[in-house]
């Protein structure tokens, strides 16, 4: 019988015919139509043969008028599976619950490791860990990526360089590279606090030294601040001179910031999807449709399915689509003025040592030209222009 494997899906009876009369049943069922293969005969004159699980109350009928006896010996197929599966579905449901419960404890977090950090900063990792929802007990499908752990550790522990995020299995694993601060060394040889730009001093503060200027002079760059040869005309020696000279000193920035300009905002409606990905193929469990949104900006979290350590072809895929749209500014030239003044601001910070601040400012310059307003600033800055340098023999 060809293509026999369809017969397991409706069900085969492997059937047991003994008495007389054994090839006129035969011939019958075959002229009735009813399909029979692997036909065996014994030498007791018995034979063994399938037929399909459909035909069996034709064969039954059939056999009443022949002098033989027929007995099923068993079934087999689609059909009989799903007797014997319903008849043992305790045992099948619980193995089915225990794959389903090992699956999500295996995608639960049970431990967390923090290595090259001392107590205090480990205690601040932890926090900042609970706050992000990665916590011993926590889903790993509830928890952002590891990109976006890193980055917000990285950010909101101050005494960090970096730290190295891994997932193994059901354990969290931190390495930590702190900040080490380098340790200020006294200066092994004499030397002189010298100006490093241009300034007029505001004030002096010296530990050890001799002052050579006053406040509201004048200085060049290079110019000697506090000497580090100390004593009288008879007797001299040279030590490190120490101390802050603090002076106002010069920068000229340049700023533009446009009247009108266009941004791409959210507007506060989303849509979230969820879906099972098996492999490149992905099944969708909820979120169905389209989000009617013109614009819109599709951010997608993939969370891995684990089981036992291992990692399978399964991972459950959250998608949230955010809506957008355009919004065009205009500002005033007062507006964008100030804005500008802002910028140059920002833009001198990042430029000047972080004890420094800004004295005042003198606008040199202001026009507004191709929808831009342009600035060129005159800041003033208090800063610590005094630097070492050593003294040496000529000197």
């Amino acid at each position: 019988m060809k293509n026999r494997w369809i017969t397991f899906l409706s069900g085969r009876v492997l059937v047991k015919a003994d008495g007389q009369g054994l090839e006129l049943l035969l011939n019958k069922l075959s002229r009735d139509g009813i399909a029979l293969w692997r036909v065996k005969r014994f030498k007791s004159g018995a034979m063994l043969f399938y037929i399909p699980l459909r035909d069996i109350h034709k064969l039954r009928n059939v056999a009443r008028r022949f002098e033989c006896r027929i007995s099923f010996i068993r079934g087999e197929g689609a059909p009989f599976l799903c007797k014997r599966l319903i008849k043992n579905s305790g045992f099948l449901g619980g193995m089915l619950l225990f794959i389903i419960l090992i699956t999500v404890l295996s995608n639960i977090t049970w431990g967390i490791e923090i290595k090259g950090a001392n107590p205090e900063t480990e205690h601040k990792i932890r926090k900042e860990l609970t706050k992000l929802g990665v916590s011993i007990g926590t889903s790993h499908f509830l928890n952002q990526d590891l990109e976006k752990i890193q980055r917000e550790l990285t950010e909101r522990v101050d005494n960090i360089t970096w730290i190295g995020v891994e997932l193994k299995g059901t354990t969290f694993h931190f390495q930590v590279v702190e900040k080490t601060e380098p340790k200020k060394q006294e200066a092994r040889s004499p030397s002189d606090l010298v100006a490093t730009k241009k300034a007029v001093i505001e004030k002096l503060f010296v530990e050890k030294g001799k002052p050579l200027v006053k406040v509201n002079q004048f200085v060049n760059k290079g110019q000697i601040l506090v000497s580090g040869t100390i004593g009288n005309d008879e007797e001299t020696k040279t030590i490190p001179a120490r101390g802050e000279v603090w002076g106002k000193t010069w920068y000229q920035t340049q700023a533009e910031y446009p009247l009108q300009s266009t941004f791409k905002v959210f507007s506060g409606e989303e849509k979230r999807k969820h879906a099972l990905q098996f492999g490149s193929f992905s099944v969708p469990v909820w979120g169905f449709g389209k989000n009617g949104f013109k614009t819109y900006e599709v951010e997608t979290v993939i969370h891995p399915v684990r089981f036992l350590g291992w990692e399978l072809p399964l991972a459950y895929v959250e998608q949230t689509e955010r809506a957008t749209e355009q919004y065009d500014r205009s500002l005033s030239e007062k507006q964008a003025h100030e804005a500008a003044r802002e910028l140059a601001r920002k833009d001198l910070i990042k430029n000047i040592p972080e004890d420094a601040r800004i004295d005042d400012e003198i606008i040199l310059h202001d026009e507004v030209e191709n929808g831009k307003v342009k600035l060129t600033i005159y800041f003033q800055v208090i800063e610590n222009i005094a630097k070492e340098k050593p003294i040496t023999q000529g000197d």
